[in-house]
């Protein structure tokens, strides 16, 4: 698979403003160790390689277990994660596959045990922007780099 555009070369106007409310995500105030697995959780969703591979490497750098990274994906049915956490992947998954009924009002109030309303508004916000990105990278076939020798 080859990358279709170098996205970053056209719109910079509107990139611009992608990258502003990038970083105003990550400066948010919400915990990064958190916005990292969330970010990874939706990357997995929509199936983000270039995302995944960025995500999943940022949070190790900043002390996240190898084992919790690898059990994002089966959060469900892994000790590792807070409930704060899980109330997050569980909010991950319904605003990111939002088309599959939205979010019950369920999900709401057990969310809101974990989230204050500023709160879960920014977690919603980083929501959205992972998957702006997840977006641009999938439909432009934008690669993670290779790293693995026996990959190449």
């Amino acid at each position: 698979m080859e990358q279709r555009i170098k996205y970053q070369n056209h719109a910079p106007e509107l990139l611009k403003q992608v990258y502003a409310l990038n970083k105003a995500v990550d400066e948010c105030g919400l915990e990064k160790s958190l916005l990292h697995l969330i970010k990874l959780r939706a990357s997995q969703i929509n199936g983000c390689s270039f995302c995944v591979d960025m995500h999943s490497r940022e949070a190790r750098h900043d002390g996240e277990s190898e084992q919790r990274l690898y059990l994002v994906a089966a959060w469900k049915e892994s000790p590792l994660f807070s409930e704060r956490e899980r109330a997050a992947f569980a909010w991950v998954e319904a605003v990111t596959l939002i088309s599959n009924g939205g979010v019950s009002d369920e999900l709401y109030s057990k969310t809101r045990e974990h989230f204050s309303e500023e709160d879960l508004v920014k977690l919603t916000v980083a929501i959205g922007m992972i998957n702006i990105w997840n977006r641009i990278c999938v439909s432009f076939h934008v690669i993670h780099p290779v790293r693995d020798k026996l990959a190449a």
